[in-house]
């Protein structure tokens, strides 16, 4: 029963735990639902206006480029700080800061006038965005008990499936009916309303220790990461080997080890080296990297898949894609992919759920060249195999974090993230990329090119059926990578359970 002597926004995490949780649990985890859902739109809604931007504000390619890698490259960077901010200043406060920061982006991008102005705008978007990202996550493991946090975590994951997919249709649609500036100022009114209803309803909670903050290591992690992430992104285009891939390459794993040192040696660390001598929390992390390598990867590549391959414009791409995401959020939603977690326990669950999404994704590669019918097969595999192992994997990072860092775990539940799915996206590529070139000697540096230059219907065929064959060795790797992940994080899982229970 909750205790009625405290007041829900008084209320501290050991007290939720003992009384079941917030009797407004569940209308705050929608509230915060709905700001993370606003990020995760923006993480892809940019990419269907790029000829609109060209068109009318007259950006060059490298232009382009800054503007969706602004709000990334900050975001990911940061991620690790804003973690841990909302555990040092209080979760409500930095929720509702990035609340702010955010739709204050969010308005200067939609009135942007140039490029520069609208990356700037991106740039601010993604410090609310890194903000709203780490403190949804620690908020749910906050104002619940611990018998319903995986279903929690469960309804948060779906959500992340949910922005993922429909960024590209909303974008579409507003798009078909407005300016381009509408697709930044339709978060707006969702940033206001999530706003109100956070002041109104979501509880202040910080760790009660009160640690002295990490400058230096904040300044290093934002550093690091955002070298790494940038020399990921780069890769594909600028080649490995180039200066600009390695020099940031460098300047990421001679930051990030210092940032390692400096966090092994000083008292108060923002991320404390310890966790990963934790086998539950190393197992959840491998896992995590790999299963978002496979999907971030596989997914970049399916869209091109559908269109190239299958012949589908973009919406009706689009639209074709969404089962996966229905799926996902059908098993959240209703709690069934939370059941049978409890039901199989943490290790079983992660191994089972992808294993049946390395299933999904050798089903696209080997299925749906006949049609539509493999690539849905495909789908709904992968959608079932992530409702259950991604909130698995979620609660297994947050779980083996003592609850005062849990905005920490969620800045490192973030950064796997971004980490593992850049990275897929950018090995998956090449592979396609390598293979692609393998088979078609003479092809140009794409797929559209490639056809242009084409002689004849004959010669047309052969590059599309190249194409299609360097998708499928894609897809391959990363089925094995994903299935490589739920060996790597089932084993240690397992490994970690039996050491706690001996």
């Amino acid at each position: 029963m909750y205790n009625m002597t405290t007041s829900p926004q008084e209320q501290t995490p050991a007290q939720t735990q003992q009384t079941g949780g917030l009797p407004q649990r569940w209308l705050i985890l929608g509230v915060i639902c709905l700001a993370q859902l606003t990020v995760l739109l923006d993480n892809t809604v940019l990419n269907v206006a790029i000829p609109s931007l060209t068109r009318e504000l007259g950006a060059a390619t490298s232009d382009i480029q800054w503007m969706i890698n602004a709000y990334s490259l900050v975001q990911s960077g940061l991620l690790l700080t804003a973690g841990s901010a909302a555990d040092r200043y209080g979760r409500k406060k930095m929720l509702v800061a990035g609340l702010v920061l955010f739709g204050v982006g969010s308005l200067v991008a939609g009135l942007a006038d140039s490029t520069a102005q609208l990356i700037a705008a991106r740039a601010g978007m993604g410090v609310g965005g890194a903000l709203l990202m780490t403190t949804t996550l620690a908020v749910a493991m906050q104002i619940f008990a611990p018998e319903e946090q995986p279903k929690a975590i469960g309804i948060w994951a779906a959500v992340n499936s949910l922005g993922f997919a429909t960024g590209p249709l909303i974008g579409g649609f507003m798009l078909n009916h407005f300016w381009w500036g509408a697709i930044f100022l339709i978060n707006l009114p969702v940033a206001a309303l999530g706003l109100v209803a956070v002041v109104a309803l979501v509880p202040e909670s910080k760790n009660p220790q009160g640690d002295r903050p990490d400058l230096l290591g904040a300044l290093l992690s934002t550093i690091g990461m955002a070298s790494l992430v940038f020399a990921i992104i780069s890769g594909p285009e600028h080649g490995w080997t180039s200066g600009r891939v390695l020099l940031t390459a460098t300047v990421a794993v001679v930051v990030l080890a210092a940032f390692g040192y400096w966090e092994s040696r000083i008292p108060y660390p923002m991320l404390d080296m310890h966790f990963f001598r934790n086998r539950r929390f190393t197992g959840a992390v491998a896992g995590a990297v790999l299963i978002t390598f496979g999907m971030g990867g596989s997914l970049f590549l399916l869209t091109q898949h559908m269109q190239f391959v299958l012949g589908y414009g973009p919406l009706e791409a689009g639209l074709r894609t969404a089962p996966l995401a229905l799926v996902i959020v059908a098993l959240n939603f209703t709690g069934v992919s939370a059941k049978w977690s409890t039901r199989l326990g943490t290790p079983v669950s992660i191994g089972l759920g992808m294993t049946v999404m390395a299933a999904g994704l050798v089903s696209i590669a080997t299925v749906s060249s006949g049609g539509y019918a493999g690539t849905l097969l495909g789908l709904l595999l992968i959608g079932a195999g992530t409702a259950i192992a991604s909130p698995a994997m979620a609660h297994a990072i947050m779980s083996a974090i003592p609850p005062e860092k849990a905005g920490v775990g969620a800045g490192i539940n973030g950064t796997v993230a971004e980490f593992g799915q850049g990275l897929g996206v950018a090995v998956l590529g090449a592979v396609l990329n390598s293979r692609f070139a393998a088979l078609i000697p003479v092809a140009a540096s794409s797929l559209p090119a490639a056809l242009a230059s084409a002689g004849s219907a004959e010669e047309k065929a052969r590059i599309t059926d190249a194409f299609a064959s360097g998708l499928e060795s894609s897809q391959l790797v990363g089925a094995v990578a994903v299935l490589l992940g739920g060996v790597v994080a089932a084993a240690l899982l397992r490994r970690a359970e039996r050491a706690d229970s001996a």
